[in-house]
């Protein structure tokens, strides 16, 4: 038995001549390897290098002076015995090991595609969710006011003039209406890319307030304006708007304040001297309606703060915060700009005498 990985073998041999020894030829053949005899002549030693592990026969035969060959010869058994790594166990382990590696594999590819399907089904599940809102925050508020409006002019039946000036405003609620499910339905496919008009956008917002109610509204900026990310900035248009009608259809109070704020963030306030909001409806919110619930998925989407603070006595305030770094996209400087900058930055240089 010789121990593992030998790197070189040599197998020594030779056989009795009395007369002349010289003239002795030798064959040798280890099973297993060679497949032939071979002819060794008068060389005594047989040579293998890096022999793999198991059993093994060495034959060797001789030839005498008169050129007759001794075909039983002599054998020699021996065996190697394998390394570690070339046991049987171990490439059990190897086997075991890769066919653990594809199955993780398999595992992981799986869990990839689920994980795949779980992030699609979500983000149809959010649109959903989004053209819920925005059907209720556009559309279904839009055909309320026309509503309202068609209930006043048929109350002022009598008076034709009256009756002329609501059909009128009716006509332009209804294209809107229809403009509006439009975007809804676009939005789909594009996103939102309209011009920085947040604040012309909110002032349109209390001129329908107007109509709706005989509320006195007014709308104040402060701050200068700033530039915004537009999905951000239509996020915080929506939570106003909604804010601003629901004051106007619901509050029955006789002043509405609306102020928008351009500082290191962007604030909205609409406060209005109503009957408030009932603590279980502000909680809650109102079966079949997304007011309270849509403005708080809004704000929660953009890392927003909302606050509503209501009572009989005060009426109702409703506050949201974006924090400048979501909201404001800062300005991309021209190269003539960043050279400036450089040179202020620098600081004039004197000159030795």
């Amino acid at each position: 038995m010789l121990p593992p990985r030998p790197a070189n073998l040599k197998i020594s041999y030779t056989a009795l001549s009395l007369s002349v020894p010289s003239r002795v030829r030798f064959r040798y053949k280890l099973e297993g390897i060679d497949s032939n005899w071979q002819d060794a002549g008068g060389r005594r030693e047989a040579f293998y290098t890096k022999l793999a592990p198991g059993k093994y026969r060495f034959r060797v035969i001789a030839c005498n002076n008169d050129g007759l060959w001794n075909e039983q010869g002599a054998t020699l058994d021996f065996s190697i015995v394998p390394a570690w790594f070339q046991t049987i166990w171990f490439r059990a382990l190897c086997i075991a090991a890769a066919m653990l590696m594809i199955w993780s594999v398999h595992r992981l590819r799986m869990r990839q595609i689920h994980k795949s399907l779980s992030a699609r089904f979500d983000e149809r599940l959010a649109e959903r969710t989004r053209m819920a809102r925005e059907l209720h925050d556009t559309f279904l508020q839009t055909l309320q006011g026309s509503k309202l409006v068609a209930e006043d002019a048929l109350e002022k039946s009598s008076d034709p003039i009256q009756m002329r000036r609501a059909l009128e405003q009716l006509s332009v609620w209804l294209a809107q209406a229809v403009q509006e499910a439009r975007a809804a339905l676009n939005s789909l496919r594009t996103s939102t890319m309209q011009k920085n008009d947040l604040a012309e956008a909110f002032r349109r917002a209390t001129e329908e307030c107007r109509l709706l109610s005989p509320i006195d509204v007014s709308f104040s900026v402060r701050g200068g304006t700033k530039e915004m990310h537009p999905i951000v900035r239509d996020e915080v248009y929506r939570v106003g708007y909604e804010a601003i009608r629901n004051a106007c259809v619901h509050s029955r109070g006789s002043r509405l304040e609306v102020e928008l704020k351009y500082g290191h963030d962007l604030a909205v306030q609409v406060r209005d001297n109503g009957v408030g909001i009932d603590p279980t409806l502000a909680e809650q919110g109102k079966d079949g309606h997304f007011g309270l619930q849509g403005m708080r998925e809004r704000v929660e989407r953009i890392g927003a703060k909302l606050t509503v603070v209501s009572s009989a006595d005060s009426g109702t305030e409703i506050t949201v915060i974006v924090p400048g770094s979501i909201v404001f996209r800062k300005p991309i400087a021209s190269p003539l700009e960043k050279i400036r900058t450089m040179l202020r930055r620098a600081g004039p240089t004197s000159r030795p005498d």
